[in-house]
């Protein structure tokens, strides 16, 4: 592989393991190593070593231009959002990671330093902002827009011509109803099935019925 495809991974928790299993799958990108704190240095992720923590990212870049933020999101985007900036800052490609077990249709758009997960459905007209998780099994129907630094969480069903603001969380097997309008910055939890539009900041709650 050529030293353009190289690959940080930012991350070396959970989330990095599937996110190496889909990169590996791809086959686009060898992975150079992992970036996590000092005291994980000389760990090893399925075989992928943590080489440095943030502060060696300069002299990284010399070497490796490309980059992807392999940590997770459920409470807040923040952190993801910081290393977004970082890396922006230092001038790293941003590169989409797409799983081939994903279809994408050829008419969706996807942003840098998204990455789409196994057996994902991207239906046509569907726009991902960048530095989103699309994760494994999650459904966006026809004309769904995801703003930037979402987490689309696993089996969530986002259906058609529905609009969600950036920032937001989508839990575990979530239905959103076609059409709605969810604000930037919400919450909406695992199996939460949503019929309204959502104004930004809204941690939503499913009310039950008997």
């Amino acid at each position: 592989m050529s030293t353009s495809a190289k690959l940080l991974l930012i991350g070396a928790g959970g989330h990095a393991r599937s996110c190496i299993d889909v990169i590996l799958n791809e086959g686009r990108h060898e992975i150079a190593g992992l970036i996590a704190t000092q005291a994980e240095i000389g760990k090893k992720i399925l075989g992928h070593e943590v080489i440095s923590d943030e502060t060696g990212l300069s002299d990284l870049r010399k070497k490796i231009p490309n980059a992807l933020i392999a940590v997770g999101q459920i409470k807040t985007p923040q952190n993801r959002i910081r290393l977004f900036e970082l890396l922006s800052e230092l001038d790293f490609k941003l590169p989409v990671i797409c799983s081939p077990l994903a279809h994408v249709s050829g008419h969706a758009t996807i942003r840098k330093g998204s990455i789409i997960m196994h057996h994902t459905l991207l239906n046509a007209g569907v726009i991902v902002g960048q530095n989103c998780i699309i994760n494994s099994k999650a459904l966006l129907e026809h004309d769904t827009e995801i703003g930037d630094h979402c987490h689309i969480s696993t089996g969530a069903i986002i259906n058609g011509g529905t609009k969600i603001g950036s920032q937001t969380f989508v839990g575990s097997g979530s239905v959103i109803r076609e059409g709605l309008t969810i604000g930037q910055n919400c919450t909406i939890p695992m199996g939460a099935h949503v019929r309204h539009d959502l104004p930004a900041g809204t941690l939503f709650k499913q009310v039950e019925t008997k």
